[in-house]
């Protein structure tokens, strides 16, 4: 039985994994899906002073307070920031990393570092609430962003989308174990329509070594390819590093 943590991405909540999980639970693994501080139904836990550490210490918490260990952390999007920074810091609870066509951080980087013009377009529509600057404002338009067509999902998806805290997104990665951290293996599912902006000498390692999956959909591809990802994820549980 493996045991799997998914992180979810910005203005999300551990609620997207809905599908992906009960695939992995029918498979007979663990899965832990948790929503991170001021995102989702945790939305009335924002404050001015929530950041990339925040939730990087939402993770390490979790590992630590349900003794998890050979995890594997999946992180979506924001997520591999998230996931990055986790592993950092608790190296010896992780078995696996996956980058669920998330983002793929060195130490000093910010998610507006890595995504520089997509972060620059989700800043100019945000906006400040209570002291808070606050992007991905909750919008029927964010559903095609996210790459959600289906009516009916996006609807479902726009009812669940929180604004997220900008501090999250300019705040640099601080690693401080980076060796343990190169240790894990690190893996790969990406939409196919992104591949191309990815870093190819990363990506075509991993392709090299079978640790990259490519899924012809949208940006959200765990709503909507739960099977693709969840099947890849399975294979992830079963890999064994090349010799």
């Amino acid at each position: 039985m493996a045991t799997y943590v998914l992180v979810h991405g910005g203005g999300h909540g551990g609620w997207c994994y809905q599908k992906v999980a009960r695939r992995l639970r029918a498979a007979g693994h663990e899965v832990y899906a948790p929503t991170l501080t001021g995102c989702g139904e945790r939305a009335n836990s924002l404050t001015a002073d929530v950041d990339l550490v925040t939730h990087i210490t939402d993770v390490v918490e979790l590992l630590r307070y349900e003794d998890l260990r050979d995890v594997i952390l999946v992180g979506h999007s924001y997520g591999g920031m998230v996931i990055t920074g986790a592993a950092d810091r608790a190296n010896d609870r992780i078995a696996k990393l996956v980058y669920l066509d998330a983002a793929n951080p060195k130490n000093g980087e910010s998610l507006a570092d890595v995504s520089g013009f997509l972060m620059d377009m989700a800043r100019q529509m945000g906006q400040v609430v209570d002291g808070v600057e606050l992007v991905l404002l909750p919008d029927p338009i964010m559903a095609g962003h996210y790459g959600i067509t289906d009516p009916d999902q996006a609807a479902w998806l726009t009812e669940r989308l929180t604004p997220h805290p900008w501090k999250c997104f300019e705040q640099k990665l601080n690693l401080t174990n980076e060796p343990a951290l190169s240790a894990i293996p690190h893996f790969h599912i990406v939409c196919t329509s992104t591949l191309e902006s990815r870093d190819q000498a990363l990506m075509g390692t991993a392709e090299a070594e079978g640790r990259l999956w490519s899924i012809d959909t949208g940006h959200d591809l765990m709503l909507t390819e739960p099977q693709a990802v969840a099947d890849a994820l399975l294979e992830i549980s079963d890999y064994r590093s090349p010799r």
